[in-house]
């Protein structure tokens, strides 16, 4: 095996991309953004404000950290993820119809806020406090009923 990699040093590369591609996708089918991506994929430009480089828990201790691009408008939630991680993750555009929202109670002076993504799907995603707010303003009168536990 040696010899073959003192040969042909750039022969990792494939490997790893395929690695990297097949990791990608199984935290996609985990986390529920496959699901949602069947009936939710981004088909056109998104025009309303977006935030960069923003993190969120979703099912089973999913973690997207620092990676979402997300955005708002009254017509529906854009989430969508950096190129290194996007396969799998195809951009999403959900209406307000198919989200509801929680907010929970603060702790150690946190606050977070918890969407349920998909009528159907019911995919937790849980967000800052501060992102939530930046996200209902751009909706408007369109963010739906909050529940506080």
């Amino acid at each position: 095996m040696q010899d073959f990699l003192d040969k042909y040093p750039y022969a990792f590369i494939p490997f790893f991309v395929l690695f990297w591609c097949a990791i990608l996708f199984l935290v996609s089918a985990v986390s529920g953004w496959m699901a949602l991506a069947q009936k939710f994929r981004l088909n056109s430009m998104f025009s309303g404000p977006s935030w960069g480089f923003q993190s969120a828990y979703k099912r089973w201790m999913g973690h997207y950290g620092n990676c979402l691009n997300v955005g708002a408008d009254p017509t529906g939630l854009k989430f969508s993820i950096l190129f290194p991680f996007r396969p799998g993750h195809p951009p999403l555009l959900l209406p307000w119809s198919e989200i509801s929202v929680e907010r929970r109670s603060k702790f150690l002076s946190f606050r977070q806020v918890k969407l349920l993504l998909g009528r159907e799907e019911q995919i937790p995603f849980s967000i800052s406090g501060r992102l939530a707010d930046r996200i209902q303003s751009a909706a408007g009168t369109s963010w739906p009923i909050e529940t506080i536990s």
